[in-house]
């Protein structure tokens, strides 16, 4: 009876060795964990500085320029001579080159009108931003308005205060070509008199701004055409941002989105703000030889000078433009996300167990989904699932 009994215990445990021998072991699996926060969603692209103005220095009126000392990165102020012209004998000074000076000069008449209107208009545009950002303060204090939409109200103050500065050196830069153009009309006629004293007279041209040379195009003494460039001028503090961004990216962009620029050779990150989406498109050929649609996306530097001394125009910068961003969204990395349908769906770990669960969501960037409904923070999920997993199937943290 007794050996009975202990062979049928014998039996017993090597079946369930059997059974535990074959019973399927669970699969390991990499986990994360459901959050709560800020979700971002990006545009990202490499882009290049460029002056936001530049100013070309030309000659006025015909004439034997001297040659010009001045080098590429020099500075120079606003009306300081850069050029010196001497006329020409007055058998050259017909009637044809006096029309098309005075021509120039009503031209030149036209542009300072359009700088005034454009001043203006920059004018307006900042008393709007400020009075905007006065209400969006007063709403912030009673808890009507989030911190972010503060903030963006402010970088669009310091955008519209900056566009107003350029109008204004715009304006100036025009009315110096237009003083330089009437000086080059008196020119003509003191010119004509044909006297021993007036052709001694040398016309100086004079800077139009304050700022930097940053090419001398003609450099060696010589005659020269009414309207040959000499110099180009520009303010190297005043640098703007231009990158050309996939269609279907810039149409989801607007005016005034906050930019990140990162990788431009500085310890700091710069902020940034979208001034302008050109209205026109381009094809451009990818590297893998792919033609894509693009536009130019110009961007302002809104971070002060004194953060981006050793930035230049030309210069490489990595752009993110902010499309999309919600304070305490739901996030899962989109590692464990998957199609199912006409939805997305993961797998939550539950006791040991793979579930299946659809969810809903909302937006996504290249490393996290927002998840409008389906899951609660602290709840963790299955990253890089097998396709051979199922519901229900056992599995445990790798």
């Amino acid at each position: 009876m007794k050996k009975k009994i202990m062979i049928g215990v014998a039996s017993l445990l090597v079946l369930a060795l059997l059974v535990w021998a074959f019973m399927p072991r669970p699969a390991e699996v990499e986990i994360a964990s459901v959050t709560q926060g800020r979700f971002e969603r990006t545009v990202q692209e490499d882009g290049k500085t460029r002056l936001r103005d530049r100013y070309v220095v030309s000659t006025p009126l015909m004439g034997r320029v001297a040659r010009i000392d001045l080098k590429q990165g020099d500075s120079v102020e606003m009306d300081a001579a850069v050029a010196t012209l001497w006329p020409v004998s007055p058998s050259l000074l017909d009637e044809r080159s006096r029309a098309e000076q005075m021509a120039r000069t009503g031209a030149m008449q036209a542009a300072v009108a359009k700088t005034q209107a454009n001043m203006e208009r920059a004018k307006a545009a900042l008393e709007q931003a400020s009075t905007e950002l006065k209400r969006s303060e007063t709403l912030a204090t009673q808890g009507f308005v989030s911190p972010t939409q503060n903030e963006t109200g402010r970088l669009n103050v310091r955008l519209r205060e900056k566009e107003l500065e350029s109008a204004r050196h715009e304006e100036a830069a025009a009315r110096y070509e237009l003083e330089q153009s009437r000086i080059a009309l008196r020119q003509f006629a003191q010119s004509t008199l044909s006297t021993p004293e007036t052709q001694k007279r040398a016309f100086v041209i004079k800077s139009p701004v304050s700022g930097k040379v940053l090419k001398v195009v003609t450099q060696s003494e010589g005659i020269v055409m009414a309207g040959t460039p000499l110099l180009e001028l520009g303010d190297p503090t005043q640098l703007e941002v231009v990158v050309d961004i996939l269609t279907e990216d810039a149409a989801q962009i607007k005016p005034g989105s906050v930019v990140q620029l990162s990788n431009w050779g500085g310890p700091d990150v710069l902020r940034g703000q979208v001034r302008l989406i050109e209205p026109a498109a381009f094809t451009k050929v990818s590297a893998l030889g792919v033609e894509e649609q693009r536009v130019n996306t110009i961007i302002d530097i809104t971070s002060t000078p004194e953060k981006w001394p050793t930035l230049g125009d030309g210069f490489k910068v990595d752009v993110r433009v902010l499309v999309q961003v919600m304070e305490n969204a739901v996030k899962v990395p989109v590692s464990a996300l998957f199609p199912l349908g006409a939805r997305s769906a993961l797998f939550v770990l539950d006791k040991g167990r793979a579930r299946l669960t659809e969810i809903e969501v909302t937006a996504r960037n290249g490393v996290e989904a927002w998840v409008k409904s389906g899951l609660t923070p602290g709840m963790q999920v299955i990253v890089y699932p097998d396709t051979k997993l199922r519901n229900g199937d056992r599995v445990k943290a790798r």
